[in-house]
């Protein structure tokens, strides 16, 4: 059997779909029916019975902060992935954030520890490697420097990834996968996949800011090939490569038939920006469409390497950026004239 934490989001929802379609057995926790709509509708867009492969997993009640039910879910695993965490850059959501991505981490070490045998593949991300202004390309020796360029999320996410090699240090069977943004279909409110939304409903700015991305399918098959290979121990960067992101934008609008951002976004348009939607958030209560560390990141020059994993796996090939962003367009439309009808 094997356990997928965060099976209910975008990437969590494609490992389980990856698994499924080897014939495994897998079983996820999740928080309510409701979270299951999510994995519904990615399945649809590979099956066409999506029904029959949710049927196929065994779904436990709870999450990664309870033990009770972690200890449940646990029972005959062999495997686990660990995917769930928090994703926020809204400084309203630090504490909790914390809580989730680094104590539920260390509760899932501690019991694959607490289980002989268990393997683990942790989902960290791009953002727990060191940066700083003026790098030029990051790779997974380049060493952790406390900065302004470090979000809270990374933060978190490096804490984590330091329960997993606490994990290691005491025998456990892991890898860790970094990936950068994940394109993919998902809950088009949420995570990369709203950047699809913004884009059909009209987004007139772009900056010059650059970043690596990868197909969402890509980093499900990374991940399950590194666990059958047993490539345990270390630490991968999964990226397709780096692209500007006016030009990842581009792509997206050409796809759905919508206009290209014209408006390029100053440091000084994005600093105004983030500031008048803290204001807004405060008055309303809403979250902020864009904050401090967002506007920071759509600015910031960040090149990743993919040597390491390309080199302990010379014969997997990377979706080009223009297949991802096609075939999500192409979903987000199915999704939006299934939604008017």
């Amino acid at each position: 059997m094997i356990l997928v934490t965060g099976g209910t989001g975008l990437l969590g929802a494609h490992v389980l779909h990856r698994l499924l379609e080897e014939g495994n057995q897998v079983c996820a926790l999740h928080r309510s029916a409701k979270s299951l709509a999510t994995v519904r509708d990615i399945f649809r867009h590979y099956a066409d019975d999506p029904e029959t492969l949710i049927k196929r997993i065994e779904w436990i009640r709870g999450d990664i902060l309870d033990i009770p039910a972690m200890e449940e879910a646990m029972k005959g695993v062999s495997e686990v992935y660990h995917i769930a965490a928090t994703v926020s850059f809204d400084p309203k959501d630090r504490d909790m954030m914390f809580k989730v991505n680094v104590e539920g981490t260390a509760n899932v070490v501690n019991l694959c520890l607490a289980n002989e045998g268990v393997r683990l593949c942790h989902v960290s991300s791009v953002a727990a490697l060191g940066r700083t202004e003026g790098q030029c390309l990051i790779d997974e020796n380049t060493p952790w420097k406390d900065s302004e360029w470090n979000s809270n999320y990374g933060r978190s996410k490096r804490k984590a990834e330091m329960e997993v090699w606490r994990g290691i240090a005491e025998g456990l069977d892991a890898v860790i996968v970094n990936p950068c943004i994940i394109l993919g279909p998902g809950d088009w409110n949420q995570s990369s996949a709203a950047l699809f939304t913004k884009v059909w409903n009209g987004l007139p700015y772009y900056t010059e800011g650059e970043n690596a991305m990868v197909d969402v399918r890509d980093v499900a098959a990374v991940m399950v090939l590194l666990m059958q290979r047993e490539v345990f121990g270390k630490r991968f960067i999964v990226t397709a490569d780096n692209f500007k992101l006016v030009e990842v934008i581009n792509l997206i609008a050409d796809g759905m038939g919508k206009k290209r951002p014209t408006i390029k976004a100053s440091a000084a348009m994005m600093a105004v920006a983030w500031r008048l939607e803290k204001l807004r958030s405060a008055l309303t209560g809403a979250k902020p469409f864009i904050t401090r560390e967002t506007a920071d990141n759509a600015l910031h020059v960040s090149h990743y390497s993919n040597g390491r994993l390309l080199q302990a796996m010379p014969d997997f090939k990377f979706r080009p950026l223009d297949e991802t962003v096609n075939d999500v367009s192409r979903f987000f439309l199915a999704d939006m004239g299934r939604m008017a009808k």
